[in-house]
């Protein structure tokens, strides 16, 4: 009678078995790492992320929720469904509003891209001087209720140091915040003259990330400035420049404190812009209701405006290759 003896492992399967026990413990190596990165990431988000809940995330919702109630703070918000947005559809002031807003946004986002892509280049062709930079921006550092406030005394009609100088060269003074014809182009204005550094400041950057090799080739070629500015600057230039009148288009649309410090909404409601009259409609009517409405409706324009924007200039394209 014989006993069957088993062979011992092959050194091969031994190996394998090594392998797999380290690639096992590599892996919890790794999970653990991950784990931790992940809870160290969650710490650092975490107060972006509440603040993000706190301020934006809960008031758009309650506003929204708002926007198909009566409230006016002394009582409880009373459900009416759509009569918000029914009362807004056939409201001649807001559509007043929303023209004079247009208005103003074309007049800033049109004077002011023009100034600081002008700007921008001089400072990328010309020098590049941080103490230029900072003169540039320093209009911007500047709150827009102050700017209002020393605008709003440089261009009154009777003692404003403008008015004085236009007077002095022999000209009438001109009522450029009393006047309805002048008080929007005047305000936009007036928001160029404070934005228009940091906008600058912005696309010089894009112009910081063209390639230089690009403008020698086109001199070697003979091309001038004014076509190489056309043919290499404003095309791959364009990503940043789509995102810049994004930001600012969404800026635009949002004017409120300039109209507030200077106008008022007035002459004749010729500055009454939208948000101006929304803050009306809450603070002054407490009807919390309807401005909750109509501030839904400014988000929907703005998210329309924006996706058209992105998709026409293709923001999320580049033609550097």
């Amino acid at each position: 009678m014989t006993v069957a003896s088993s062979s011992p492992p092959s050194r091969l399967s031994l190996r394998g078995q090594e392998r797999a026990g380290t690639e096992q413990r590599t892996r919890r190596a790794r999970a653990r790492e991950n784990g931790g990165d992940g809870r160290l990431a969650a710490v650092f988000i975490a107060p972006a992320l509440l603040g993000f809940t706190v301020f934006l995330l809960w008031p758009t919702l309650r506003g929204i929720y708002l926007s198909f109630t009566r409230f006016n703070l002394l009582t409880p918000a009373e459900w009416v469904g759509p009569d918000n947005y029914i009362r807004m559809v056939h409201d001649p002031i807001f559509w007043e509003s929303l023209k004079v807003t247009v208005e103003y946004v074309v007049i800033n986002i049109g004077v002011q891209t023009v100034a600081a892509l002008a700007v921008a280049v001089l400072l990328q062709r010309l020098t590049q001087s941080a103490v230029l930079r900072g003169i540039v921006l320093t209009p911007y550092l500047m709150s827009n209720v102050v700017a209002g406030v020393v605008w709003l005394w440089i261009l009154d009609t009777q003692l404003g140091i403008g008015n004085q100088i236009i007077g002095a060269l022999g000209f009438d003074h001109i009522p450029f915040l009393a006047d309805e014809h002048w008080a929007i182009p005047t305000i936009a204005l007036i928001n160029v003259w404070r934005h228009v550094g940091y906008t600058a400041l912005l696309l010089f950057a894009g112009l910081m990330a063209i390639p230089n090799d690009m403008y020698e080739a086109a001199r070697v070629d003979g091309a001038s400035e004014w076509r190489m500015f056309w043919r290499i600057t404003l095309p791959l230039l364009r990503p940043v420049l789509a995102v810049v009148l994004i930001m600012t288009v969404i800026g635009s649309f949002q004017v409120f404190d300039t109209v507030a410090v200077t106008t008022m909404g007035g002459p004749a409601n010729a500055t009454n812009v939208l948000q101006y009259y929304i803050y009306g409609a809450a603070f002054g009517r407490f009807q919390f209701g309807y401005a909750s409405a109509m501030s839904v409706a400014l988000l929907l324009v703005l998210s329309a405006i924006t996706f058209l924007q992105y998709r026409l200039t293709r923001a999320g394209q580049s033609d550097l290759g």
